[in-house]
């Protein structure tokens, strides 16, 4: 029967399925990609950062190696299902706990090490992990909580050749475990539903929420960053992997440039400007990505180089991905203007991966107007949708001028919290997440973000944006860092107060009257603090709860 020829009343056809293979969306096509077609691209990783000295790898021998691992793993008890927990830095032995935990079926928990002692042996106590991988110098940090963790029943330490570890007594060895093993490991076939890894939320309103992917999600995702105009890596680029690998699965960089068959440099624990200009330049690393302070930190660096000394020639990075906080467009043009470097500005979640917008603005542009777009946290990606809702649900239109919250749906998107029925329940609105951002979104599909929800100050019943006014702060050239809050004023409500970092002497009202020129007048916030250092949480976000203690404690 044709829908010509369907009569009402009579029970519909049955739609015809499509003849297409059930192939399964598995991390196993990824580590198959990388260990044939790939096999040949490299896995480098520095180890001293006083002499530049690496370890290099091909994508077969990791495989290989991450084929020992699930050996080893499985003679220690590891089952599919089973949770097995890393504790490490970007290096290649990380990267082989990815595919052997993944693709035997297991479930990695990427441990996140900047997390507080207690939060740290919660995630491990509530993800119910029954290995833990450390790296030697977590091991320590580590040995403090494994009192509390009576469900570990193994601990293995990555450690340099002949290095002990008195902190964890009884803890296996690494590479011996490895050396033991064959790399020929039957792995077994996985329903793309089942969980593949764990991830845990920063946790600053309690304590941290575990957000478990799919294999479907990670190669959803995976696919959707490879195209030219989210990531656009490609098997040209040697991909600097700054983003910790227990942050959102690395913003996904491990599957990206599994897939494409772009080279990796991964910079262990060595995160100083210093070394990672070194590794830039040797590497000849050409895409990267971290947080906005990572790169300007790496630009204080560059300008307190002596004139007399060699300044590294960066001019082989093409891309830079930044995320995590709003990217400043003085940034966005220095890294343009000296290495011809185009900085990207990307947004997401622990829950909904990074990139689930992407903003690619040619820095060029800025004269004529189209940088005006660079206040946008990007466009969104295939396979995401977004929607404004306000605060009665009502959804709200796209078109860049109805603020709202911010609420995704999508392959990649959780749909519910690890073992936390509340947070769900809190979470999911009529089958979307609710991100807890508040922007506007355009007609095609650009997402500005205004600020979190619970970030917002609303002064003389007007909304003040904390976000426009950071970058507006850092903009000043004396201005290294900004964090703006909210504090309470008898006859406005509420008063925004800047907490700076400097790098170079500036004032007060000098401040004030930059901010003027750039910002409604009622905006300028008449606090400002000068610090040091700005609190920030476990991902790197600045911590205005701990901004907000400090502001009532001292009655501002």
């Amino acid at each position: 029967m044709t829908a010509e020829t369907y009569e009402p009343g009579r029970a519909r056809p049955v739609p015809q399925p499509g003849l297409m293979m059930d192939f399964p969306l598995t991390v196993h096509h990824i580590f198959r990609r990388m260990q044939g077609i790939h096999g040949a691209r490299k896995v480098v990783t520095l180890v001293d950062p006083e002499t530049g000295a690496v370890t290099e790898r091909d994508f077969r021998d990791v495989a290989a190696r991450a084929g020992r691992l699930a050996h080893a793993l499985e003679r220690l008890g590891v089952r599919p299902g089973d949770r097995v927990a890393s504790l490490a830095w970007n290096n290649a032995q990380h990267l082989e706990m990815y595919l052997a935990v993944m693709c035997m079926g297991a479930v990695l928990h990427t441990m996140n090490l900047r997390l507080h002692g207690d939060q740290l042996a919660y995630t491990v106590e509530h993800a119910g992990d029954s290995v833990v991988v450390v790296e030697s110098s977590l091991a320590g940090q580590f040995a403090e909580v494994l009192p509390q963790l009576p469900g570990v029943r193994h601990v293995v330490v990555i450690a340099e050749p002949g290095e002990e570890c008195p902190d964890l007594p009884g803890a296996l060895d690494f590479e011996a475990l490895l050396a033991q093993e064959r790399p020929d490991f039957a792995w077994p076939e996985i329903d793309e539903r089942s969980a593949a890894a764990l991830c845990y939320t920063s946790g600053t309103t309690g304590d941290p929420k575990g957000v478990m992917y799919s294999h479907r999600s990670i190669v959803l995702h995976a696919l959707a960053m490879s195209g030219a105009d989210v990531y656009g890596i490609t098997s040209r680029d040697r991909v600097l992997a700054l983003v910790p690998l227990f942050h959102a699965m690395g913003w996904g960089l491990p599957f990206v440039c599994g897939l494409v068959g772009s080279d990796i440099v991964m910079p262990g624990r060595h995160l100083k400007p210093a070394p990672l200009a070194r590794l830039i330049e040797e590497q000849r690393a050409t895409w990267s990505a971290g947080v906005p302070t990572l790169w300007l930190d790496l630009l204080h660096h560059l300008d307190s180089i002596p004139p007399a000394d060699r300044t590294p020639d960066l001019s082989c990075l093409q891309t830079i991905l930044c995320g995590g906080t709003a990217v400043p467009e003085s940034l966005v043009r220095e890294y343009d203007e000296r290495f011809g470097a185009e900085m990207i500005e990307g947004w997401g979640m622990t829950e909904i991966f990074p990139g689930a917008t992407v903003e690619r603005v040619d820095p060029g542009d800025f004269a004529v107007g189209v940088g005006a777009r660079r206040k946008s946290a990007g466009r969104i990606s295939p396979l995401y949708e977004l929607r404004l809702v306000d605060g009665d649900g009502v959804v709200l239109p796209h078109d860049g001028v109805a603020v709202g919250d911010v609420e995704v749906r999508g392959p990649s998107v959780a749909s519910g919290y690890f073992d936390a029925p509340a947070a769900t329940a809190a979470a999911i609105h009529d089958g979307w997440l609710r991100t807890g951002d508040v922007g506007t979104i355009d007609g095609s599909g650009h997402l500005r973000i205004t600020d979190r929800a619970k970030d917002v100050i609303k002064s003389g019943g007007e909304w003040i944006s904390s976000q426009d006014l950071e970058v507006e702060l850092v903009a000043h050239p004396a201005v290294r860092e900004a964090a703006v809050i909210g504090v309470a004023d008898p006859r406005w409500g509420e008063r925004p107060l800047a907490f700076v970092v400097l790098g170079a002497p500036v004032t007060e009202t000098e401040l004030r009257e930059y901010l003027s020129a750039r910002v409604a007048r009622w905006w300028v916030p008449e606090h400002f603090r000068i610090v040091e250092e700005i609190a920030r949480t476990t991902t790197g976000k600045y911590d205005k709860k701990v901004l907000r203690s400090w502001a009532g404690a001292n009655r501002v």
